[in-house]
């Protein structure tokens, strides 16, 4: 169902987004010797406006776009914002590469009183996340392509193990969703 099941009186529902493609690194044939600055592709970019389309269908509202400070993440969230009426972008340190589980519960306990939370983050970090989010156990269950989302539903404790996915789309289902 798009969107998902409605939030409950101060639960929030968290939209996890991977980044989209973005340069190979330096010992994968890349030109970026900083992780932290590669860009998006320009097919990246091509595919991620799609994708942001679809998750626009797929959860019409958000209150909040956060996203890692690496290029490639505020990159991707800056198309996703724009998806969302141009709304404005947070930094958030806790979603860069390993920052870890607790850092971002932290950070999420913070955002009391939103609705809707879109996290702009890495594998293999978001399906660690996610996967503690759901299970309590931080092997993962679930995986991220380049672009993809997840909608969990997040109760007010947020504690391990505590939350419900609402769906998991690869990045290909969000663009075709996107048309």
């Amino acid at each position: 169902m798009p969107g998902g099941p409605a939030p409950g009186p101060s639960s929030m529902q968290l939209l996890l987004i991977r980044h989209a493609p973005a340069e190979p690194r330096l010992e994968d044939g890349g030109t970026q010797p900083d992780d932290g600055l590669r860009a998006l592709t320009p097919k990246g970019r091509r595919r991620m406006r799609r994708a942001a389309r679809g998750l626009l269908v797929a959860q019409p509202t958000v209150d909040l776009v956060a996203t890692s400070p690496l290029v490639r993440t505020t990159q991707t969230a800056e198309i996703v914002a724009e998806a969302y009426d141009a709304m404005p972008l947070v930094s958030a340190t806790e979603l860069q590469p390993r920052a870890g589980v607790d850092a971002v519960i932290s950070w999420l306990r913070q955002l009391e009183g939103r609705q809707v939370v879109a996290a702009v983050g890495h594998e293999p970090d978001l399906s660690v996340f996610a996967s503690f989010l759901l299970t309590g156990h931080r092997e993962p269950i679930l995986s991220f392509g380049k672009g993809g989302a997840a909608l969990l539903e997040v109760p007010p404790a947020i504690a391990p193990g505590s939350c419900v996915l609402a769906w998991l789309m690869a990045p290909r289902q969000l663009r075709r969703l996107g048309r």
